[in-house]
C-alpha cells in the first residue's frame, strides 16, 4: 500500500507538471534575444567537496555545518565532489547546451589563511576548471566570495564585522584577477550580500550564525540590531575596493566586467492602510535597497521606528 501510495502521488504530480513540460518543450533559443546566455550556477561549498584535501582550510561554512546548524545536519565535506569530477561535470554542461557556468572560488582553498601564502594545488584546480570550461566553449563567470569567508579571518577579527576585511579581500581579488583574468571576463565580487549579512548576522541561519534575541534563531553570540548593517557596510566597501582595483589595473588589458550579485525581492502591502503601506516600503529597503542603493546613490537612510515601530537604524553611505 505504501508503494502504491507513493506511485499514485508521483503520477498525480506528473499530471500537474505535464502542461508545463509541453509548454517548455515548445520554447527554443530562437524565442530569446540574440546574445542571451544560457547557463547554470553553483557555489564552492555546495559542489566542490574535498573540504580537507590538498591544502584547503576551513571556511565559515565548514564551521557552521560541522556545528550541526544546517537544516538537515549535512556538510559540504563531499558535496557533489566537483573537485575530483570537474571534467565529467563540464562535459555534462556541454551536453546540456550551456553557454556559461557561474562558480565561486573557495577563498580558503586558494589562500587558506585568508592572506599570505597561495595554495598551489588550489591554484592548479581553478586553472584546470577554467581551461576545461573554455575547451568546451563554456564561458566562466566567477564569484570571489559566496558566503564562505575563510574561518581564519573570522577567528582573527570577526570577518565582515571588521574594516580589516577590505584590505584582505582586495588582496585576494587582486590574486584572482592576476592569475585567472586572462581567461575570465565576468567577475562577481560577493554573492547576495543582502542575504549573507542578514542570514549570518541577523537571524543566524547562515554562517557565521551570529544573532541576538528576539530577531535570531538559537542565538549564542552577536547583535542583530547592529551587525547586519556593519557587515553590509564592510562588504560594500570591500566590493568597491576590489572593483576599483580591477577597473584601474586590469580591465583595459583583460577586457572583462565586474559587478556584485543582489537577490531581488518584491513585496505587496497586506492592506491599503498607511501602516501596511509604510511597512511594505521598509521591506523593500531591508534587505534589498540597503545594498543596491549605496552602490548607485550617495545617501541611504531608514527609520523603522517611525514607520513600523521597529527600533531606529540609520545608515549613511557615500557612493561606493
Amino acid at each position: 500500500m505504501e508503494n502504491l501510495s507513493s506511485v499514485s502521488r508521483y503520477l498525480f504530480l506528473l499530471s500537474l507538471l505535464l502542461p508545463f513540460t509541453s509548454t517548455a518543450a515548445a520554447i527554443t533559443r530562437d524565442d530569446f534575444p540574440p546574445g542571451f546566455i544560457f547557463g547554470a550556477g553553483t557555489s564552492a561549498y555546495q559542489v566542490e567537496g574535498a573540504a580537507a584535501e590538498d591544502g584547503r582550510k576551513p571556511s565559515i561554512w565548514d564551521t557552521f555545518a560541522h556545528a550541526g546548524k544546517t537544516i538537515d545536519k549535512s556538510t559540504g565535506d563531499v558535496a557533489s565532489d566537483q573537485y575530483h569530477h570537474y571534467k565529467e561535470d563540464v562535459k555534462l554542461m556541454h551536453d546540456t547546451g550551456l553557454d556559461a557556468y557561474r562558480f565561486s572560488i573557495s577563498w580558503a582553498r586558494l589562500v587558506p589563511d585568508g592572506r599570505g601564502p597561495i595554495n598551489p594545488q588550489g591554484l592548479q584546480y581553478y586553472n584546470s576548471l577554467i581551461n576545461e570550461l573554455l575547451s568546451y566553449g563554456i564561458e566562466p563567470h566567477v564569484t570571489l566570495c559566496h558566503f564562505d569567508l575563510p574561518q581564519a579571518l573570522e577567528d582573527e577579527y570577526q570577518g565582515l564585522l571588521s574594516r580589516r576585511i577590505i584590505e584582505d579581500f582586495t588582496a585576494y581579488a587582486d590574486l584572482c584577477f592576476r592569475e585567472f583574468g586572462d581567461r575570465v571576463k565576468y567577475w562577481i565580487t560577493f554573492n547576495e550580500p543582502n542575504i549573507e549579512t542578514v542570514g549570518g548576522h541577523d537571524v543566524g541561519v547562515l554562517p557565521p550564525g551570529r544573532c541576538s534575541s528576539p530577531f535570531g534563531v538559537n542565538c549564542s553570540m552577536g547583535d542583530s540590531t547592529t551587525e547586519p548593517y556593519i557587515s553590509t557596510h564592510n562588504t560594500l566597501l570591500s566590493h568597491a575596493s576590489a572593483a576599483a582595483l580591477y577597473k584601474q589595473k586590469y580591465q583595459e588589458e583583460q577586457g572583462g566586467q565586474i559587478g556584485i550579485t543582489i537577490l531581488g525581492f518584491w513585496f505587496e502591502p497586506l492592506t491599503d492602510s498607511p501602516v501596511d503601506v509604510a511597512c511594505n516600503k521598509q521591506n523593500e529597503g531591508f534587505p534589498y535597497r540597503m545594498v543596491y542603493e549605496p552602490s548607485c546613490i550617495w545617501y541611504l537612510s531608514y527609520n523603522h521606528e517611525r514607520d513600523c515601530g521597529i527600533p531606529s537604524t540609520i545608515l549613511h553611505h557615500r557612493r561606493v
